[in-house]
C-alpha cells in the first residue's frame, strides 16, 4: 500500500458552475472531489502543452515567413540537416 501525503486546500465555485462541478465529480472521481482533481490535473497540463506548442508553431511560422522561407523550402532545409547529421555519423 502506498501513502500519500495530502494537504486541504480550499477554491470557491460559482453558484452556478456548481451542478457542473458535481456532475464532473461523480462522472469522473465517483463522487469524490480530490478523485476528480487527481483525474483532471494531466488532462489540464496536457491542455497546457498543447497551447504552449500551439504558440511555438505560431511563433515559428511568423520567423519562417520573416525568413522569406515558404512550407516547402522549410521541409527541404530540414531534411538537408537531418541527411547532414547521418552523413557526419
Amino acid at each position: 500500500m502506498v501513502h500519500m501525503a495530502t494537504t486541504t486546500i480550499g477554491f470557491a465555485v460559482a453558484d452556478e458552475d456548481r451542478d457542473r462541478l458535481d456532475r464532473l465529480v461523480e462522472h469522473f472521481g465517483a463522487g469524490n472531489r480530490s478523485a476528480f482533481l487527481r483525474a483532471a490535473l494531466p488532462v489540464m497540463e496536457a491542455l497546457a502543452r498543447a497551447d504552449r506548442l500551439r504558440e511555438l508553431q505560431a511563433r515559428n511560422a511568423e520567423r519562417t515567413a520573416a525568413a522569406g522561407l515558404d512550407r516547402t523550402a522549410l521541409l527541404a532545409a530540414i531534411q538537408a540537416s537531418y541527411k547532414r547529421d547521418r552523413d557526419l555519423r
